[in-house]
């Protein structure tokens, strides 16, 4: 297994602005402890951001303004910023995959296994794990490191993927005892 975890929408607008999902800010500490466990073990940490134009991006309809390029609301927290050899790929869809260079760049990291945690668990989680099961690679979904706007949503989206995208569902004490054991 060589994995890459893939931090999903941990923005300002979605942790502490204006989509603020509850209970997001639960998940920086725990979202902390994993990336300075996948560093220490040379695992690759991606960065996927909403990072929306206004007057053209259609989510925009959806939602109402949020994630703004070069905004404040479109940064990662604080307290997860990215760290020197981190990758970050902006995306203006829910999916990290569409119209990115994430697929390249996992084939050139010789990725095979993604481990998803982030924002939101049915909305760019799911469908960031529809896409890549479509292209072939593993998932892991670390359930306690992902939140939705509801505990019922966030249910249904961690059985999409386990049901459809064939996702090993396991939580932060899992992840770090298993997912790292074969990393140089």
């Amino acid at each position: 297994m060589k994995p890459a975890v893939l931090v999903i929408d941990m923005l300002n607008d979605f942790i502490k602005g204006s989509l603020k999902v509850p209970g997001a800010e639960e998940l920086v500490p725990k979202i902390r402890k994993l990336l300075e466990h996948a560093r220490n073990h040379h695992v690759p940490v991606i960065y996927a951001c909403d990072s929306h134009l206004p007057q053209v991006d259609r989510e925009l309809e959806a939602w109402g303004p949020h994630a703004l390029k070069g905004s404040w609301g479109a940064q990662v927290v604080e307290e997860l910023a990215p760290k020197k050899g981190d990758f970050i790929v902006e995306k203006r869809r829910y999916s990290a995959f569409y119209s990115t260079d994430l697929e390249l760049l996992l084939r050139e990291l010789n990725v095979d296994t993604l481990i998803l945690v982030g924002v939101a668990t049915d909305i760019c989680v799911q469908h960031t794990a529809a896409d890549a099961f479509y292209r072939g690679f593993k998932l892991i979904v670390v359930d306690d490191c992902t939140k939705a706007l509801s505990d019922e949503k966030h249910v249904k989206g961690i059985e999409v993927m386990k049901d459809l995208y064939k996702a090993e569902v396991v939580n932060l004490d899992e992840v770090l005892r298993k997912a790292f054991q074969k990393s140089p």
